[in-house]
């Protein structure tokens, strides 16, 4: 029984191993999966730029050069640097505004009635036409810039926040109130916690617009950022610079993403 059992062992590990196996592929597969699409990605880009002309669509090794171009001297750190300390300086401020803005207005109708004008027109201007004004009345530096992401932001959040409110359980706000909950209580352990996924939604919806905001009002009145850093590509037909901005603002606003992804996982998980 002792040799049938030690016999047994082994056989028992090995039968262990191709499950273990099959666990950590399934597992990469989706990173492998993001792996070829990329570099396929990159070959058809590549075979098309064969086709035409560099100011048309310059290739993959030309950007790549332009890229350790413009790090070699530092050009697209400062541009990612200034474009990001914009983004979420505005994007935060519209967030902090946003959120308690949208409570109250769910919450209360009065509130909602007050306001809902105000929302419902300046909600559908774009940030790009307040880009004049802004930089008449707040001048060229960083607060004109600030303050559209932040126009670009708290709108969205607000709508977002309301939309949350407005659809918590009739039946859970009855039940607290009949347990003597005061509407402080209601507020911030009913209401606040349902809400928190459409908080969510909005703050990512609202960065990525953030991404849009920057860019144009970069092109407008900035020495340096992404946007800067493209329409100085545009000036000078350097079309590889303009294909090195686009990338960068597509990889931050992925990070990000990712970022505030992550942070609300792990700080509000028992919330969503």
């Amino acid at each position: 029984m002792t040799q049938l059992s030690q016999t047994a062992t082994p056989t028992a590990q090995e039968s262990a191993m191709p499950s273990n196996l099959g666990r950590r592929m399934k597992a990469a597969r989706p990173f492998l999966i993001s792996v070829i699409a990329i570099v396929g990605g990159l070959v058809l880009w590549q075979l098309v730029s064969m086709t035409t002309s560099p100011l048309f669509l310059p290739s993959v090794s030309m950007t790549w050069a332009a890229a350790l171009e413009l790090i070699s001297d530092g050009t697209l750190q400062q541009s990612v640097l200034a474009s990001s300390g914009r983004i979420l300086a505005g994007w935060g401020a519209g967030v902090v505004i946003g959120v308690p803005l949208g409570i109250f207005m769910g919450r209360f109708e009065t509130v909602r009635q007050l306001l809902d004008p105000y929302i419902e027109f300046f909600r559908f201007i774009p940030p790009i036409a307040f880009v004049t004004l802004a930089v008449i009345w707040l001048g060229p530096g960083e607060l004109s810039k600030i303050a559209l992401i932040f126009y670009t932001t708290v709108f969205i959040v607000t709508l977002n926040t309301i939309a949350g409110v407005q659809a918590v359980n009739p039946l859970r706000l009855r039940a607290a109130a009949s347990l003597g909950a005061g509407q402080w209580k209601i507020l911030t352990t009913v209401i606040l916690p349902s809400t928190v996924p459409f908080m969510v939604t909005g703050a990512r919806i609202a960065m990525g617009n953030s991404f849009l905001t920057v860019v144009s009002a970069e092109i407008v009145s900035a020495r340096e950022g992404l946007g800067a850093l493209i329409w100085t590509a545009r000036n000078f037909s350097r079309t590889e610079w303009v294909f090195v901005g686009i990338i960068a603002l597509g990889l931050l606003g992925y990070l990000f993403d990712r970022v505030l992804r992550v942070a609300t996982r792990k700080l509000l998980a028992r919330y969503l």
